[in-house]
């Protein structure tokens, strides 16, 4: 009895020991780390408006594709997530593998932003960055690249402005708002908008970053910090955690104009899936878009339902579309070495057969 008691005692005195140690190299770690910037692929402004930059990144291999592709992100994070560190990118791996990349930063709204609607930034700025893409590029034509709500913003701009694009690919995108089997997309329902907007004019960015967290928050607001306990030591490890929480607490505030329209007519209403959207005055019809479509889907996505973006590719006229699943979720895709090891060649593949 004495001697299981000693045993135990001088197993937790040990375990105690080492995890005293680890949280001292893992505090020496942190102050040695430089602090993850994000965006870290060398790339140029072509263009800027407002508080939007448009950005070209030099292109890695000699022989690119001839056609341009533009990143269209969302506005509620920063494009950055897919360009995190050196070694460690989304971007970096497709400019290996051939693409030509632009991408388009929205910038920090401000009260001045605050009656910006989906018209302007989809009508305005994003066609305003198409046509200098298609300039800088000398093409007629551009692939679309879009992610979440840039992915939604990018279909309805090509099925309003068909003339401008070559090839579309969407990734984890909201199209089809009648889901409820998320969260988000619950909650999209029940948002009241024109009170939130009336009470803060534009949302702030920590409101919006609050309620993705609670999307899954033991996930995303104890475990992640659970477990990295165990890597403190892990200079590469801590990098990586460092660069990718620099991201999800970056959230710029939404503009209100556009955040009322895009929860009433999407989320509450509706409309892009059933032909009823208005974008300014014309009335987007999905059935304009007639280019090649891959429709990318991540099946462990707990912000955008996999029925969410299914339709697409019948809501389209295009004769050429393709769906991929992948096992990962909304982040994964970019972020996981795995999942982008298994998306790229297929984007790639899907860009270079239609490159004309």
């Amino acid at each position: 009895m004495v001697e299981d008691l000693f045993r135990i005692s001088k197993q937790n005195f040990q375990d105690q020991l080492s995890a005293q140690e680890k949280l001292i190299q893992g505090i020496h770690t942190l102050s040695n780390l430089e602090m993850p910037k994000g965006g870290v692929s060398e790339k140029e402004v072509i263009y800027t408006e407002d508080k939007l930059t448009l950005y070209h990144f030099i292109p890695k291999v000699k022989n690119h594709l001839k056609t341009p592709t533009l990143i269209s992100y969302a506005l509620v994070n920063k494009y950055y997530m897919l360009d995190l560190q050196e070694g460690n990118s989304f971007i970096e791996d497709l400019l290996n593998a051939g693409a030509d990349l632009y991408v388009i930063d929205w910038g920090y709204p401000t009260k001045d932003d605050m009656y910006n609607t989906m018209e302007d930034y989809i009508q305005g700025y994003m066609r305003n960055c198409v046509e200098a893409v298609l300039e800088h590029a000398q093409a007629d034509k551009l692939n679309f690249f879009g992610i979440c709500q840039g992915a939604t913003f990018a279909t309805i701009f090509t099925a309003l402005n068909p003339q401008y694009v070559k090839n579309l690919v969407t990734v984890v995108a909201p199209i089809d708002f009648s889901p409820s089997d998320r969260l988000l997309f619950h909650w999209g329902k029940e948002m009241d908008a024109d009170s939130m907007v009336e009470a803060y004019g534009n949302i702030p960015g920590d409101v919006m970053n609050n309620g993705f967290l609670l999307l899954s928050p033991v996930k995303l607001t104890t475990n992640k910090y659970l477990d990295i306990i165990d890597r403190l030591d892990d200079p590469k490890a801590m990098t990586n955690f460092l660069a990718l929480e620099t991201w999800i607490f970056d959230s710029p505030d939404q503009a209100g104009a556009t955040i009322k329209q895009f929860t009433n007519d999407l989320y509450h209403d509706n409309k892009l899936i059933k032909g009823e959207l208005k974008i300014g005055d014309q009335v987007v019809d999905l059935k304009n878009i007639e280019q090649p479509l891959l429709n990318v889907i991540a099946t462990r996505d707990d912000q955008v339902p996999q029925k969410a973006s299914e339709p697409l590719n019948k809501a389209v006229s295009s004769k050429d579309t393709e769906t991929v699943r992948y096992e990962s979720g909304h982040i994964g895709l970019f972020v996981s070495r795995r999942s982008r090891k298994e998306m790229i060649p297929k984007v790639m593949e899907f860009y270079k057969e239609r490159d004309e």
